[in-house]
């Protein structure tokens, strides 16, 4: 008799940026069809940015937000639309070094295309939504103090509501 097959998971990559790692990690990682997450940095011109570095805004980076996700159980579109609820994507973030900006790095031009046409709904409504859609880019891994914040101190952050849509 033979081991019984390995059962393969397919995997998709996304990655948000939108105000603080922590909380929004919280969420995602909850998440239906969410296999992991981990908060770093992504969007900026250094290498190997520090939690410090990227606090003195002169990095580029922003505190972002990486899911592993199981494309059979959940989507890119669902996750988006969560991305959307975790904050108030009308206000732009981005001067100042940007580390609270509102973006979605896509990783695939199906990805861009779902971002973008989530992004036309919300403003054909009135939103004058402030995400940018960039290409992902090296992510840089926050250091372990700052993987699954909340988790590890009890905190259960509160979600943004004003702007659902």
């Amino acid at each position: 008799m033979g081991s019984p097959p390995a059962t393969a998971y397919l995997t998709e990559t996304a990655v948000f940026a939108c105000g603080c790692f922590w909380s929004k990690e919280y969420f995602f990682s909850r998440a239906r069809g969410v296999l992991a997450t981990r908060v770093g940095y992504t969007g900026g011109g250094v290498a190997h940015p520090t939690y410090n570095a990227v606090l003195t805004k002169t990095t580029g980076h922003a505190e972002a937000v990486e899911v592993q996700f199981d494309p059979t159980q959940t989507s890119f579109e669902e996750l988006t639309r969560l991305f959307f609820t975790l904050h108030d994507p009308t206000i732009d973030r981005r001067s100042g070094g940007g580390q609270y900006r509102s973006a979605i790095f896509y990783t695939s031009d199906n990805q861009r295309l779902t971002a973008e046409a989530i992004v036309a709904e919300w403003q054909s409504q009135g939103h004058p939504i402030a995400t940018v859609l960039e290409p992902a880019g090296t992510f840089w891994p926050a250091e372990d103090r700052h993987q699954q914040y909340c988790d590890r101190h009890q905190i259960t952050p509160r979600q943004y509501t004003k702007a659902t849509h």
